[in-house]
């Protein structure tokens, strides 16, 4: 079945916009706050191994949203950036609420979430993925 052209549209926007806030959060974990705040930080917020877990979030971040943006290897983005989320959901804002001005939960779900389905449907045709593959690079379903 092949993509309509506002699902490939819909897709890329939605995988430029999710993609731009992973990169600013990497970019920000890596050189803005600088890694080492961030090590201190994933340390005070409990991070299991926070000096490795905080250099693996900033760059499933920064790699993977940059991943998204181009549409490359989405599927394998889409689920780290996922777990990425996952983890900062039940370590972080589980016990603080939904709304993000509280500490809350909604921004990560949201991301989570978005980057989950973006893995399961694929980037679509105006995609990296989609010139080697030469389809609409959505997984196959069995």
């Amino acid at each position: 079945m092949k993509s309509s052209a506002f699902r490939d549209l819909a897709l890329l926007i939605a995988r430029i916009g999710i993609g731009i806030i992973f990169v600013a959060h990497g970019w920000q974990k890596f050189f803005t706050n600088g890694i080492d705040a961030t090590q201190k930080a994933f340390d005070g917020m409990g991070a299991p191994l926070p000096d490795l877990s905080a250099i693996a979030a900033a760059t499933i971040e920064l790699v993977g949203g940059f991943a998204l943006i181009a549409g490359v290897a989405t599927p394998i983005f889409g689920i780290l950036l996922f777990l990425d989320m996952l983890g900062a959901f039940f370590i972080v804002h589980v016990d603080k609420g939904i709304f993000v001005s509280e500490g809350g939960y909604e921004l990560v779900l949201a991301l989570g979430v978005s980057s989950l389905l973006i893995a399961a449907t694929g980037a679509g045709r105006l995609s990296v993925d989609a010139l080697f593959r030469g389809r609409s690079s959505t997984p196959s379903v069995a």
